[in-house]
């Protein structure tokens, strides 16, 4: 979603806006899985959130992906052809013959999350380039420092090409002036450019009817289930949510697929504008409900970084959405937001963003 509201801003002001579609090349070969499991055992001895998935086949992938795929296909274009190599990408801004190339958003500046890290600080672009290189709205994923050593050096000396450095989060702020000398200003998260009409236009007349408590988790657990049993008891409202019946993993992927196939984008966004309040422990969770104006609560994922949610929250003085399991008891449930005074802010923030 990210990507698809900052390519339509970007068209809405004139610009012809090319996704440049960067991937990971998923081909399973003996080097490559040695080297992924080496990095996943350190990560779970870190006890950093990792994911098993190397050798899930990709058509399996794929295919719990369908529904997502299908939604990049029909609303996100113009595109580049596939790069999965810094060489590629260097031929096919040559190619493009492009002006400008911005980075962004969500957590583009995430090691762990990238397939190449300084292909997202424009690497494949020769030192005296006349493209321009900017930053929208990047993130960290966190206010801890990722980088090593080589790679701050490397980074920091590419970003000091931009003609413009906009981050996230305030914590990135300081992350960029503390480890690679260069200073940013902080946006808004381009979903939240978009009018809720614009998303509308997506939905469309798709209602479902699935309740009124929309509970969109990431990563579940009994806790999170007893919080979410709670919250719906004491204020009467029916849960529902938008997810897989079963989590994608290798056992799940081998055996029933069908039940861990990611539902419609379009059925994700509709659950927002059909519920009459929001629970999740999810950056755009947050982000929508506060588009949509639904009352909602955020139970912080410190496993996905909780420098976003804080962010965010305190952007809007809403720092009092974030709830624990321990927390709840204490919480009246049926607090009302002040949603004129979080528009108005937003339409001031939204201003220098565009």
């Amino acid at each position: 979603m990210q990507c698809y509201a900052l390519q339509q801003i970007l068209q809405k002001m004139g610009h012809e806006a090319i996704v440049l579609e960067r991937e990971f090349n998923r081909q399973y070969t003996v080097k490559g899985a040695c080297a992924y499991y080496s990095k996943l055992l350190i990560k779970k001895m870190l006890r950093r959130q990792a994911s098993w998935h190397y050798h899930v086949a990709q058509e399996r992938r794929d295919y719990i992906a369908k529904h997502t795929y299908r939604f990049i296909e029909q609303y996100i274009f113009p595109r580049s052809k596939h790069c999965y190599t810094t060489e590629q990408l260097k031929q096919e801004v040559a190619r493009l013959q492009l002006d400008a190339v911005v980075v962004g958003s969500d957590q583009v500046w995430r090691p762990d999350y990238s397939p190449c890290q300084t292909n997202y600080f424009f690497d494949f672009l020769p030192e005296d380039s006349s493209v321009k290189r900017i930053s929208y709205a990047a993130s960290f994923g966190g206010d801890a420092w990722l980088f090593s050593p080589e790679l701050t050096q490397q980074c920091g000396k590419l970003l000091q090409r931009f003609i413009s450095v906009s981050v996230r989060e305030q914590s990135a702020i300081q992350l960029c002036k503390k480890h690679f000398g260069v200073d940013a200003v902080q946006v808004l998260d381009p979903t939240m450019l978009l009018e809720p009409s614009d998303y509308q236009k997506i939905v469309g007349q798709r209602t479902q009817k699935r309740g009124s408590l929309f509970c969109y988790v990431l990563d579940r657990s009994n806790e999170k289930r007893e919080l979410i049993q709670q919250i719906a008891t004491r204020t009467s409202r029916k849960p529902f949510e938008n997810m897989p019946e079963l989590p994608d993993s290798i056992y799940n992927l081998y055996g029933d697929i069908d039940k861990c196939v990611y539902p419609p984008v379009e059925d994700w966004l509709s659950a927002f504008m059909e519920a009459e309040m929001v629970v999740t422990d999810s950056f755009h969770g947050t982000v929508f409900s506060i588009l949509f104006n639904k009352p909602f609560w955020v139970v912080g994922n410190e496993g996905r970084g909780m420098a976003r949610f804080e962010s965010l929250l305190s952007m809007y003085g809403l720092q009092e959405r974030m709830i624990t399991a321990s927390s709840v008891s204490k919480v009246d449930l049926h607090a009302s937001i002040d949603w004129q005074r979080v528009n108005e802010k937003e339409k001031r923030v939204s201003k220098p963003c565009h």
